[in-house]
């Protein structure tokens, strides 16, 4: 990670293509670290995808081949690690589209919130994770410790945060840290093969149940609502549509 004076450089992008919006990390030789400067920038993305009736998913990742994201900037996290970035994450960790993480490489710190915070996570053989904020002396924010242990599990949330273990790959799998793990030439494949699967499902019903998962996840679910969805569902013209297809 380099320091202050390099921030501007390598700014997150984000392209649309069909269905799919994706949101790039751009320092590759910075191991695609996030800076104070990219947050305002990430939000406006997510903004733009919000607003777009056309799109089916996002899809976040990373430029090169070594890292996905290592994180908050080193050199920020004294003086600019405020809300802002817990904030940003909770946006995507609520992001009404499916999101998809692709880890091209390895992962770091906060970047592994990052993944965290995505519907689904695929990473690629030879990469691995690693959370050093115990090693900082950093105490790590609420919302990703409840990611972590809504997640994973206490058990391997504190062999994770408080021990900073290295997991390589296949027990980032092993752990559900990962949903899948492949090929690093492979990934883009799979990524369009979840597209594909999202795309032949009802958008709202998509929606309506991720809401719904993460908030049995979270233990704020609210069963009468659960129960309006599907009887709602259950009325819909979409419904009747899809199976009179079907037969």
């Amino acid at each position: 990670m380099s320091g202050r004076g390099r921030l501007a450089e390598g700014v997150p992008d984000l392209a649309c293509e069909g269905v799919r919006a994706t949101i790039t990390l751009r320092r590759p030789e910075q191991h695609n670290r996030i800076d104070p400067s990219d947050i305002a920038t990430i939000i406006a993305h997510l903004d733009s995808v919000g607003e777009r009736q056309d799109l089916a998913l996002l899809v976040i990742t990373g430029s090169g081949t070594r890292t996905f994201c290592s994180g908050y900037t080193i050199d920020a996290i004294t003086t600019e690690l405020d809300g802002r970035f817990e904030a940003m994450l909770d946006r995507i960790e609520s992001f009404p589209l499916p999101t998809i993480c692709a880890l091209n490489g390895s992962v770091f710190g906060g970047g592994t919130d990052l993944a965290m915070c995505c519907d689904f996570r695929i990473g690629v053989h030879g990469s691995r994770m690693c959370m050093p904020a115990a090693s900082f002396g950093l105490h790590y924010y609420p919302g990703g410790l409840r990611r972590f242990v809504a997640r994973l599990g206490p058990v391997a949330t504190k062999s994770l945060f408080m021990a900073g273990r290295t997991l390589q790959a296949e027990e980032m799998l092993r752990i559900g840290y990962l949903n899948e793990l492949v090929a690093p030439g492979d990934l883009p494949a799979l990524i369009l093969e979840y597209e594909r699967a999202l795309v032949e499902c009802e958008r709202g019903v998509v929606a309506s149940m991720k809401r719904h998962i993460d908030g049995l996840a979270a233990g704020t679910w609210d069963e009468a609502e659960g129960r309006r969805a599907y009887e709602n569902s259950l009325r819909s013209r979409e419904l009747k549509d899809r199976l009179a297809r079907r037969r």
